[in-house]
This record gives C-alpha cells, structure tokens and sequence, in this order.
C-alpha cells in the first residue's frame, strides 16, 4: 500500500512539474526549429543561426514604440531592468537630459553598442535592448557584465552594481544587474552570438574571445551559464520573445527550448538535441532497458522522445505513454533520453 501511495505521489508532482515548466515556456510555430535535431556544440549554433537571422531590421526611432509592446508592466510603466525603484511612463519620460536615478529612460543596448562598432542590424535588434534608467545605463557605459561587490558605484538599494569583478578568470570592472535578470540577460548574449555567429568574431570585448563558437571567453561562458541556470526562464521573458517575434519576425530558440545553452556550451554539448519537449522529463521517473530485442521504456510521464544512433542522427521520435512503452529497432546502440542502450 506504502509503495503504491509513493508511485501515486511521484506522478502527481512529475505532472505538476510539468504543468508548471509549460507555463514558462513559449510555443514556437511547428517546425520552426527543424534542422537542429541530432546536432550539438558548434554544430547546433550554427543550425540556430541559420534559422534566426533572418529577420526584420528596426530603426533606431522605431524602438520608443516597440517598448509599448515589448517592456510594459501590468500598470502600464516602463519594465526597467536596472533600476527597482522607476515608475517610468511610456514616452512622457524618454530621455533626454538626466542627472540622477529615476530622471528617465533610454534604449539600453545591453551588449554595448560599441562592441560591435554601432552596426546594424545588431544596432536595433529588440532582443538585447531594453528600456532602463538613463542615469544607471550611462554609469554602466560599456562594461561587460559580471559579478562585483559594487565599490564604484550602486543603484539605489544596491539593485545595479559597478566595480571590480570577483567571478574567477577575470579581474576588470563590471557591471552587475540584479539576480532576478540575470537570467534574462544571459539568454540575451547567447542569442546574440548565435543570431550573428557569422560577425561575432570581429567584435571586441573582454567577454569574448574572437571566435564564431565558443564566442566567449571562458570566463564569462562559465557565468552566463550559471546565470541561466539560476534564473530560468519567466513569464516576463516568455512574453516578450512573443512580442518581439510580432515585430522583427524571429524568436530567441533560448527562450523556446529550457535547457538548450546546455546543448551548445554547458555540460550536454556532446549530446545529440532534440527541441521535442523531452527535458519534460526532467525530475520524473525515467528508464530504459533492452529486453527480448526491443527498448522498453519505463516513464513516469506522457512526452514525445526521440531515439538516436550513435552517430547522432535520429531514428524515430517515439510517443511515450505514461507507464511502460516498448519498441522494437534493428540490433544496435541507440541514446533516448540520454540513456545509451544496446540491441
């Protein structure tokens, strides 16, 4: 009886795990991301590149505007990401002159603009710009981000920080943004060196080092990494990859697909991807075997799982019932779910 309430138990929070990571997680039109399936590292950003750099070219005026669509709370003001205390209204407190926190607000580039030399279009691509204090932004000037204990300077209530950095592998001065975007802005950096993969090598910056793949410079990639990883994807974000897809016609795939940097620089880059919804998995009871010359597949929730060679290319997306799921494949190695299993 004991066991049977715990398997009960497990399945329940598996499915409310589930329910809740649907929440935060954006729906890209169907096919969108095919061509990505079985690759991984270099491979797998280069795919992504292919499929989001085409889009619409915005002008530097436009962008007031597309705030509107992009960056506004539920009270209608200004979502400033640098500053915790602004109520900023739509277009009556554009920048302008400022003086102090909380004068007005700006089109924050926030992988600066003289990175890449004021080019378009990464010049006015929506993903990494937002609105944010005028006085803030300019204090940050065109520092990397990183991690500092903010002796140069701090928004008010420490929300922004600028100083010498403390995350191993670099010493120079940073600037800091507050925990709860720090996600947000890692995911805006890998978009950006995977949707011009092909400029991102003639950049200058301390966070990159001159390459197409990696892109960044170990430091800052084992960072941005942990950012994601500590602040995963929000509504906030789910929202405005919609609103900006609306508007220049492409999405942020590191938004769609949870757990995808992972695949291109973090510790599954040598794993086959497979943007099928399967890290769903993920927390549930999962497992495979080969038994009489079939996979039997034993899963603690509904999902669509692809089955690769060992060479990465896929054999069969299977539809994975709840229970046990047995298929029968020719003798050899196949990897489903990240289990590797023998025929």
């Amino acid at each position: 009886m004991r066991r049977s309430f715990e398997r009960m138990w497990a399945t329940l929070l598996c499915a409310a795990a589930i329910c809740m990571a649907a929440t935060a997680q954006a729906q890209a039109p169907a096919g969108y991301y095919d061509g990505t399936e079985g690759k991984s590292g270099a491979a797998l950003k280069t795919a992504l590149s292919r499929i989001i750099s085409d889009h619409e070219q915005r002008s530097y005026k436009q962008l007031w505007t597309d705030f509107l669509q992009t960056d506004r709370r539920s009270d209608g003001s200004v979502w400033d990401m640098y500053s915790s205390t602004t109520v900023f209204a739509f277009q009556d407190d554009q920048c302008g002159n400022y003086h102090e926190e909380g004068d007005c607000y700006n089109r924050e580039h926030s992988m600066p603009k003289s990175w890449f030399n004021d080019a378009y279009p990464m010049y006015t691509d929506l993903f990494h710009l937002y609105p944010t204090d005028g006085y803030v932004n300019n204090r940050r000037g065109n520092y990397p981000f990183g991690e500092t204990r903010g002796e140069r300077y701090q928004s008010e209530e420490g929300y922004s920080k600028l100083g010498n950095c403390t995350y191993p592998g670099y010493s120079g001065i940073v600037f800091e943004p507050a925990d709860e975007y720090k996600g947000d802005f890692a995911r805006t950096y890998f978009y950006m060196v995977t949707c011009y993969e092909n400029r991102v090598s003639s950049w200058d910056s301390d966070m990159l080092n001159g390459t197409a793949y990696p892109a960044f410079t170990a430091w800052a990639e084992e960072m941005l990494l942990e950012w994601s990883r500590e602040d995963p994807v929000s509504q906030k974000e789910v929202d405005r990859n919609e609103a900006v897809y609306r508007i220049q016609g492409n999405r942020n795939p590191f938004i769609d697909l949870r757990g995808l940097e992972e695949y291109v620089w973090g510790n599954r880059k040598d794993e086959p991807f497979g943007p099928t919804g399967v890290d769903r998995l993920a927390g549930c009871a999962f497992s495979v075997r080969a038994e009489g010359g079939q996979l039997v597949i034993q899963s603690g929730a509904e999902a669509v799982v692809p089955v690769y060679d060992v060479v990465g290319r896929l054999v069969r997306r299977v539809h994975v019932a709840a229970g046990e799921t047995r298929v029968s494949l020719p003798p050899g190695i196949y990897l489903v779910a990240r289990h590797k299993v023998a025929l």
